[in-house]
């Protein structure tokens, strides 16, 4: 998929322009320039290098002739987490030190650790935290906010968070040893595997934003990108989910999405939708359930196009997340989706 280009130096923020200036000299004397860095200054350069993007060459050029110096350019640069780690590996720094500063980049945003729990899912950490000891998970539900804290224990098992919550009550002071050696073993054990796990695919990220656009305004960027992109477009159609996908589910997974969606948005989504599609959701229904549907479709007389597109999108992520939980398989049609007996 095509990047944007920066191509306004005008636009440039300070730090940004010392990133392009690191991207633009051999990885060696980047490594030499981070170590006369300290760590928060390396921090902050890694973020800025790590989500640039593309880099006009009239910028580059302009940024050299900031510099006193000269310098052309027929290519751009591209900032990426890869080329920031591959920087971080020649500067001499220490794997931890590394790990830590990768991890920044690619886990939850926040500047301390408990900032950065408070944006990871309280699923996820009370998956994690079940594992823990209760007094470990007293100490970190007593350092994220009470509304994220709240959630968590609501998941965490009943006796389980009982004792969690008993910890917490009986806690004094925590000193200074214990939370440095918790705050070390959650970003060991948990968010440096968190980050490691969030890294995407772009392709998926563009495809899932798709899917949740309108539809006329995901179709034009769609006609833009077959035009400048087109094996990038191909891809992330591949890996989109629309209404119309619906079709390829068996019965099973018909009945499972009715069960599990509001049915008074059934309605609206079916109102513009193909007849082949009307009659996947109605020979799924019960005779009696499908005869008031049609009557209840019948009775709503013209619709807005943008109501109909956001009851669909609703069934669609009711798909998803019901796929998300192994509950149904969607499959997309391809020839990777055959069964052989």
């Amino acid at each position: 998929m095509n990047m944007r280009v920066r191509d306004d130096y005008r636009s440039l923020s300070g730090p940004e322009k010392a990133a392009i200036f690191l991207l633009s000299i051999s990885e060696e004397q980047t490594a030499q320039l981070f170590a006369l860095m300290d760590d928060d200054e390396i921090l902050e350069m890694s973020q800025i290098i790590s989500s640039l993007g593309k880099i006009g060459p009239d910028v580059i050029e302009r940024l050299f002739v900031d510099f006193s110096e000269q310098m052309s350019s027929t290519n751009t640069l591209v900032g990426s987490q890869d080329s920031t780690e591959r920087m971080l590996t020649k500067s001499g720094l220490s794997d931890d030190k590394i790990n830590a500063i990768m991890e920044e980049i690619r886990g939850p945003a926040g500047r301390t650790m408990w900032e950065k729990l408070g944006n990871v899912n309280e699923e996820i950490l009370a998956n994690f935290l079940q594992k823990e000891y209760p007094q470990t998970v007293a100490v970190v539900l007593s350092k994220v906010t009470a509304d994220h804290a709240a959630r968590v224990l609501s998941i965490l098992p009943d006796g389980f968070a009982l004792e969690v919550i008993n910890r917490m009550l009986r806690m004094e002071t925590v000193q200074k040893e214990i939370l440095e050696e918790v705050e070390k073993t959650l970003r060991k054990e948990f968010m440096s595997n968190l980050a490691k796990t969030q890294r995407r695919d772009s392709h998926e990220l563009i495809a899932e934003i798709f899917n949740n656009m309108e539809r006329a305004t995901e179709s034009r960027f769609m006609d833009e990108l077959e035009k400048e992109a087109p094996d990038a477009a191909e891809k992330i159609r591949g890996l989109m989910f629309t209404f119309e996908d619906l079709l390829n589910l068996d019965a099973a997974s018909i009945q499972t999405v009715i069960r599990a969606m509001d049915k008074e948005r059934l309605p609206l989504a079916l109102k513009g939708a193909a007849d082949s599609l009307k009659e996947l959701f109605f020979s799924n229904m019960s005779e009696r359930a499908a005869k008031i549907m049609k009557e209840d479709m019948g009775a709503m007389g013209p619709v807005r196009l943008k109501e109909v597109e956001e009851a669909q999108q609703y069934i669609v992520s009711v798909t998803k997340d019901l796929e998300a939980r192994g509950e149904i398989t969607i499959s997309t049609g391809s020839s990777d989706d055959e069964m052989i007996a």
